[in-house]
């Protein structure tokens, strides 16, 4: 019996299983439909005549002592082995009448359809709009697009180059002394693969909540821009772009993240909390006096960025640090900081992470047998839930490996069979106060979420709900601020909480009150919204929630329906698992810091807080997943997601060529093995340029004669991608001085019209007047009540006859405290003033 098939119906890690996922993407999409295989979906991979073309996508599989012959063709590619497992495969060819029909049964017994590009395969197939709904009337089709169905754009060709440039991830990246880079790995379609998981169940709860089937398309544009966090608005909150400074970040001040080390390179950012923690071992070591704790560390950094006194400048702060880290190891810096409460982290490789002590006592590997190799390691699932890691219970397929089963069921389906009548659980299974349904307007009405996280991850997460229709209450205090509202961009640089929107960014639609947790009177409240909600959400330092709010067990117990997501960065049960830090401290463990950069160049990282632009798009489908689970069942549940763990499933890929191979990867530039030239060029003005990426030699071709064939290019041996990529430094040189004279919207548009993979690389002012993004109405310009009108940036995706996206402005700290206590929670005035009166309410 194949190990899928003893998988309890209601099992809390398979959320989903019983729904049936149809798999028509490629290398564009298809960590999408992994995701949903994780979570208990069956998942079939549905490929042409000779296998998906995802089965020869970078990076491919070399075998390791083995007879290169005896390696499956089938399994060649590190990244269709890492986002193919759980699956099954059959191939159709869908211009064969006996293999429609097939396909066409499967479709009636099918959940989802997802597909890569655009028109798609099946639209190539002659399949129409309405077609997979006329099979089946409750069929969520989910499109992973580069910019979306329709639009200026939507027709364009798109590279990874290309979308980090549209996207804007480009612009944030690398120095400012070079070229504007991309992460040296593929990013672009992994991000749009795990957005289109979320996006499906997103739509699977509008199908439920108005009985149509839904058609959802993915932007990797959109996706991307994502990735650039507190950067996506700013010039219109404060009138000017960020840019890209290597690993200088503009958080109170502008402050260098990368320290040498005595044994290689560390991320930390010496904030005023930061030294106030690290202030002990400072002086142990010389670089700080008693007198620097007479300083109010805690807040140091809104009254620097403001102007008031301090003792220190941050100049100094940053001397101590670089000190400290030049006298020690990584190791030794990583202990001892986790010791006194801060984190100074590693610059991880794939390589280090495979003997990463933490991931070993958390037992997140996962051994996978694959031909012609030996066993190779691979991430394991990025959540638990009720203590039990979702993840692989099948090895990847080979082409057509369950072709007669699947078309065995196919052949015993009815023809009949429709999704026509959703059967809904009977009414005993769910308490009556617990959401199970929204409404046609909004699918999460009614849906309450208590969000007592901050930062990033679990802000975002509880934003996807609350965007959707979901009352979704920020549990804030005024003594302990979230650290977003003290960082830029402020509204017409304004230093202020209330006028901070890269708090805004991720809390739109949502209300806040403003409770001091350290008070008996403010914990009573804060049991009373756990009582109240359907989902718990909190990203404290694990432990932390359970000693000062509730745990686990007293959560279960004031509520059994609840769903409760912890969220860290390193998750519990692990040597390291009291680290606190933010996404740029994961993002340096998780070994992403030296794939960005130039090979000559220090690492560079990505931009921020990498992992906190992961990690929501994987949690959101788990708790998606386990709301259904919660209607069909009636059971809540419990799920912990490590923001570490989350971000490894995005080099899952390169972790397994290590494996398999000792290949580590690292930082190329904009380069790409298997293309040249690709590369950012400059461009007429300041600090313009352009992305290119010449796919192949008929590519070449095209580009030779735009640039009116100039007597270099005629060169023999740069007809082959071997001799383009030989010469590539000269080529670039000569393509320099070409798009040096150009305009780079107007280079954009000659090589996208010709075929040609190309993007104006985007500043955020860009953004806010790209014409597919005003086709798409991506931003929403929403009334703040201190701020004015100002942008937020919409979904990453667009479901089909839904106008969906931010629906109200960022709250204010505490702005709806008393609405939110009396009409939510139900207490009286008195009781509200009796709160106030002990001190609970700021």
């Amino acid at each position: 019996m194949d190990p899928l098939d003893n998988i309890a119906p209601g099992a809390a890690a398979a959320p989903i299983a019983g729904m049936r996922v149809l798999d028509l993407t490629d290398h564009r999409g298809e960590l999408g439909p992994w995701m949903l295989a994780e979570l208990g979906a069956d998942v079939i991979k549905i490929e042409p005549p000779g296998g998906s073309p995802a089965r020869s996508a970078l990076p491919l599989r070399t075998p390791s002592g083995a007879d290169p012959d005896t390696a499956s063709p089938d399994l060649h590619s590190w990244q269709f082995c890492a986002y193919n497992s759980n699956k099954r495969s059959v191939v159709l060819d869908l211009d064969n009448t006996d293999d429609r029909q097939v396909f066409e049964r499967l479709v009636r017994s099918a959940d989802f359809v997802y597909e890569s590009g655009v028109p798609g395969t099946l639209a190539e197939a002659g399949y129409l709009t309405g077609d997979l709904r006329a099979l089946n009337g409750r069929i969520i089709h989910v499109q992973v697009t580069p910019f979306g169905l329709d639009g200026p754009r939507s027709a364009d060709p798109a590279s990874e180059l290309s979308l980090a440039a549209l996207g804007g991830s480009a612009n944030m990246q690398g120095v400012f002394e070079r070229a504007p880079v991309k992460a040296s790995i593929a990013q672009a379609w992994r991000h749009a693969g795990a957005e289109a998981a979320a996006a499906g169940l997103m739509a699977h709860a509008r199908m439920r909540a108005n009985g149509d089937g839904q058609h959802v398309a993915v932007s990797a544009q959109a996706a991307m821009t994502w990735t650039l966090l507190n950067a996506m608005e700013t010039h219109a909150i404060c009138g000017r772009d960020f840019q890209r400074s290597g690993t200088m970040v503009n958080l109170a001040a502008p402050l260098q993240m990368r320290y040498r080390t005595k044994d290689g390179w560390a991320i930390g950012v010496a904030r005023g909390v930061a030294t106030g923690r690290l202030l002990e071992w400072y002086i142990e070591q010389g670089l700080a006096d008693e007198s620097w704790h007479d300083e109010d560390w805690d807040t140091y950094d809104l009254r620097a960025s403001r102007g008031e006194p301090v003792s220190h400048t941050f100049d100094e702060l940053y001397v101590a640090m670089v000190a400290l880290c030049e006298r020690h190891t990584n190791a030794e810096l990583l202990e001892r900081s986790v010791e006194l409460g801060e984190t100074i982290a590693p610059v991880h490789t794939v390589a280090d992470l495979v003997e990463f002590e933490h991931l070993r006592a958390r037992d997140f590997w996962r051994s996978a047998e694959l031909a012609g190799t030996s066993t190779v390691e691979f991430p394991g699932g990025p959540a638990t839930i009720n203590g039990v890691r979702i993840g692989t219970r099948r090895r990847p397929p080979l082409v057509d490996e369950h072709g007669a089963e699947i078309r065995a069921e196919a052949a015993d389906a009815a023809e009949t069979t429709t999704h026509d009548d959703v059967v809904e659980p009977p009414e005993s299974v769910l308490e009556p106060s617990a959401w199970s349904v929204g409404n046609a307007e909004l699918p999460f009405a009614g849906l309450k979420v208590a969000d007592f996280s901050w930062i990033g991850v679990g802000p975002i997460t509880a934003k996807a709900f609350a965007d959707h229709g979901a009352t979704v209450v920020r549990i804030e205090s005024a003594g302990r601020i979230d650290g977003l509202r003290a960082n830029p961009p402020f509204k017409d640089d304004v230093i202020d909480v209330d006028m901070a929107h890269f708090f805004g960014t991720f809390n739109t639609s949502k209300l806040s009150i403003d409770i001091d947790l350290k008070t008996a009177a403010g914990v009573d409240i804060a049991r009373r919204m756990i009582a109240w909600a359907d989902v718990v959400v909190e990203s404290w330092t694990p432990g932390t929630f359970a000693r000062n709010v509730a745990d686990d067990d007293l959560i279960a117990e004031m509520n059994p329906n609840a769903i409760v997501v912890h969220t860290s960065l390193l998750a519990s049960g692990g040597p390291l698992s009291r680290m606190g830090g933010f996404g740029y401290h994961a993002a340096a463990i998780a070994g992403f810091y030296p794939v960005v950069g130039w090979p000559d160049l220090p690492p560079d990282g990505p931009y921020l807080a990498y992992t906190d632009t992961i990690s929501p798009r994987i949690i959101t489908a788990t708790v998606l997943a386990a709301l259904d689970r919660r209607r069909r069942t009636g059971k809540g549940c419990v799920i912990e997601a490590a923001q570490l763990e989350c971000g490894l499933q995005f080099l899952a890929p390169e972790l397994a060529d290590y494996a398999g191979s000792g290949t580590v990867a690292t930082r190329n530039g904009n380069r790409n093995p298997d293309v040249a030239p690709q590369g950012v060029y400059p461009c007429e003005g300041d600090d313009r340029w352009c992305a290119i990426t010449i796919a192949d030699d008929a590519q070449w071709k095209t580009f030779v004669g735009l640039m009116g064939a100039p007597k270099w290019t005629q060169a023999a041996e740069l007809s082959t991608l071997e001799g383009r990529f030989a010469a590539h430094d000269a080529i670039d040189d000569e393509i320099s001085a070409w798009t040096g004279t150009q305009d780079a919207v107007n280079l954009e548009r000659l090589l996208a019209g010709a075929g040609i993979a190309a993007g104006m690389v985007q500043r955020s002012s860009d953004l806010l007047a790209d014409p597919q993004y005003a086709y798409r109405g991506f931003h929403r310009w929403l009334e703040h009540p201190r701020m004015g009108t100002v942008p937020y940036s919409g979904h990453q995706y667009q479901i089909a006859d839904y106008d969906h996206g931010p629906r109200f402005a960022a709250p204010m700290l505490g702005q709806h405290t008393f609405d939110v206590l009396s009409s939510e929670l139900g207490l009286t005035d008195e009781q509200i003033a009796d709160a106030a009166a002990a001190g609970a309410l700021g």
